[in-house]
C-alpha cells in the first residue's frame, strides 16, 4: 500500500471509495457502445450492480487492513512505488507504435493457449491488467462476455470487450462472479501478492479456473549481474536497478494459500537478444517494464553504463555481437473449490503397496504341472 493511498484515507477519501468511483465513471454503457477504434461490440452485459461491489463493502474492512499494511510485524510488504507503476504502464500504452509488444504478446499468447486447454465455456471472464488486451486478441469466443481490467488501449478481438478501470490490489468486484480471471504479465508489480490471489480467489465462482503468468525470479539475471559488477568496480557499491521478483518455489504455496486447488505452476524461460545493454534498457522502458521499487536508484552514471555495457558484452555477449536477455515466466492455473471436483484418495485406501510394483515386469514363474 503507497503512502498516496494512505493520506486519502487519512484525508477522508476512502480508498474503497476512489477504486468504485473511477469504475463507474470509466465503464461504458453497452447498449450505446459503437466507438469502433476501442473494438467495443454491442452486447447486453451483466448491470454493474450484479458485479461491482458498493464501497461499504471494503470499508468494512479497511481498519484490519490498514493495520497489516502498516509495516510491522506479519504486515503487507510495501515494495513497490504504485503510483509510479501506474505512470509507467500509462506512459507505455499511451505509445502508438507496437515495438515494444512482443513479449507480451508472446506471454498473452500462451496465456490463451492454457485457457483453450480446458474443455469448457465461460461465460464471464476477467482479465486483470494484461495491458493492451493481449490475451483477448488470441481468444475466439471462449468465453461470452470479457471484462477487461486497467486496459487503457483495448485491440481487435472477436470476444465483447467491457472496460472497468480499477486497482489490481482492490478488486471492486463482488464475490462468486467470474467462471475465469486471467493475467498476463502483471501480478510482479504488486505489493500484496497474496491478498490479491485470496481477492482473485473471492470473486471466482466455485469450479472457477484463475489462468495468470507473471514474471520469475531469474529475470534479467544478465542485466542485473552487468549493472552490479559495473557500480561495484566504479562506485564501491551497488544498488538495486532490476526490481525483485517472486521465486517459483513460492507460487504453489501461495496459491495454496489463498484457496485454490488442483494447482499447475510450470515455467518457461524466453531469451531475447539485443544489440547492447542500452537497447535492453530502452525496451523495458517502452514495455512499462522499468523499476518502481521505493529504494531503486534514480539515476545512473555515465561511467558505469559504459561499464555495465561491457561487462553484460563479455560475460553474455553471443559471436555476432548481441547481448541475450532471459525473461522468466511464471504460469499458473488454479481452482476454486467445489463438490464436484475430485478429491485424493482417503490415507491408507490403497490396496497395492510399491514394493509390488517391481514385480510387474518380472516373468511369471513356469507351470511345472
Amino acid at each position: 500500500m503507497n503512502n498516496s493511498i494512505v493520506s486519502r484515507f487519512v484525508n477522508g477519501s476512502c480508498v474503497c471509495t476512489r477504486v468504485f468511483k473511477i469504475c463507474t465513471n470509466r465503464v461504458l454503457d453497452p447498449e450505446h457502445a459503437v466507438h469502433s477504434h476501442r473494438n467495443i461490440t454491442t452486447a447486453r452485459f451483466p448491470p454493474m450492480n450484479d458485479i461491482v461491489s458498493f464501497p461499504k463493502i471494503r470499508c468494512s474492512q479497511w481498519s484490519e487492513f490498514q493495520r497489516q499494511s502498516s509495516g510491522r510485524a506479519g504486515g503487507t510488504m510495501n515494495v513497490f512505488d504504485r503510483t509510479m507503476k501506474r505512470r509507467q504502464k500509462k506512459w507505455a500504452a499511451s505509445q502508438d507504435t507496437d515495438k515494444y509488444d512482443y513479449l507480451r504478446d508472446e506471454v498473452g499468447s500462451r496465456v490463451a493457449d492454457r485457457v483453450y486447454d480446458i474443455a469448457r465455456t465461460f461465460p464471464l471472464a476477467l482479465d486483470i491488467g494484461s495491458g493492451k488486451s493481449h490475451i483477448a486478441e488470441h481468444l475466439q469466443k471462449v468465453t461470452i462476455f470479457t471484462l477487461l481490467l486497467n486496459v487503457i488501449n483495448t485491440r481487435q478481438s472477436e470476444i465483447p470487450t467491457y472496460c472497468v478501470m480499477a486497482d489490481e490490489e482492490f478488486l471492486p468486484f463482488k464475490e462468486n462472479t467470474f467462471d475465469l480471471v486471467v493475467s498476463s504479465m502483471s501480478l510482479h508489480w504488486i505489493n500484496d501478492l497474496p491478498g490479491a490471489l485470496r481477492q482473485i480467489n473471492q470473486v471466482l465462482k466455485p469450479d472457477g479456473v484463475f489462468i495468470g503468468a507473471m514474471v520469475g525470479g531469474e529475470t534479467l539475471y544478465e542485466l542485473r549481474c552487468s549493472l552490479q559488477l559495473a557500480e561495484l568496480e566504479r562506485e564501491g557499491g551497488f544498488s538495486p536497478h532490476v526490481s525483485p521478483y517472486t521465486a517459483v518455489t513460492d507460487l504453489g504455496n501461495l496459491l495454496n494459500q489463498a484457496g485454490f486447488t488442483m494447482l499447475t505452476v510450470d515455467i518457461d524461460d524466453i531469451q531475447v537478444h539485443y544489440p547492447g545493454i542500452l537497447e535492453v534498457m530502452t525496451d523495458l522502458q517502452g514495455m512499462g517494464e522499468s523499476n518502481c521499487a521505493w529504494n531503486r536508484k534514480t539515476m545512473l552514471h555515465r561511467d558505469t553504463i559504459l561499464a555495465a555495457a561491457a561487462i553484460y558484452q563479455e560475460m553474455y555477449g553471443s559471436e555476432d555481437g548481441s547481448v541475450p536477455a532471459t525473461f522468466e515466466i511464471l504460469y499458473m492455473i488454479g481452482w476454486k473449490p467445489h463438490e464436484s471436483q475430485a478429491k485424493p484418495a482417503k490415507r491408507g485406501s490403497a490396496n497395492v503397496s510399491f514394493g509390488e510394483l517391481s514385480k510387474i515386469a518380472q516373468p511369471l514363474p513356469e507351470d511345472k504341472s
